[in-house]
């Protein structure tokens, strides 16, 4: 599971005519204690609902003066998803051990001249080989595998 970070960043947009930037210290800004009641909900799509009620009662402090104008930024962000690789996802499982498996080659067509031992073998689920680990974990990066499994 991976974890959302939070982060609030103040951009200040000065005016064409103001040269020298104005510096916030830690004296001149004061945020209000933090409500549990009125804290930020962040649903499934990552959204901030309850915004438009809290931020007028939030940043009182930061209303901007005439000559410097002032915007918020207030950005959400998570790590990036890597992607499973739909058609290996269908051809390797994991068993309880931590050990991949996957089907044997050779059943699909042509079974009529095979006899009924060799297509039960076939039918059987196969361990992969471990020079073949690194690549079945690549396409499949949320397998739960256990390198050590024997």
């Amino acid at each position: 599971m991976a974890s959302a970070t939070m982060a609030v960043s103040f951009r200040l947009v000065h005016s064409p005519f103001s040269f020298r930037p104005t510096r916030l210290t830690s004296s001149s800004v004061r945020l209000a204690p933090f409500n549990k009641a009125s804290s930020l909900k962040l649903s499934s799509s990552q959204s901030i609902s309850g915004l438009n009620s809290i931020l007028p009662q939030k940043l009182s402090a930061f209303t901007p003066s005439p000559n410097f104008p002032r915007s918020l930024t207030i950005v959400a962000a998570k790590g990036y998803k890597m992607k499973t690789h739909k058609a290996s996802a269908k051809r390797f499982r994991v068993t309880g051990r931590g050990k991949i498996v996957r089907r044997g080659a050779g059943k699909q067509h042509l079974l009529y001249k095979k006899n009924n031992k060799r297509k039960l073998r076939l039918s059987k689920m196969h361990p992969v080989c471990k020079s073949d680990y690194d690549n079945v974990i690549k396409a499949l990066p949320y397998l739960k595998v256990n390198r050590n499994a024997k």
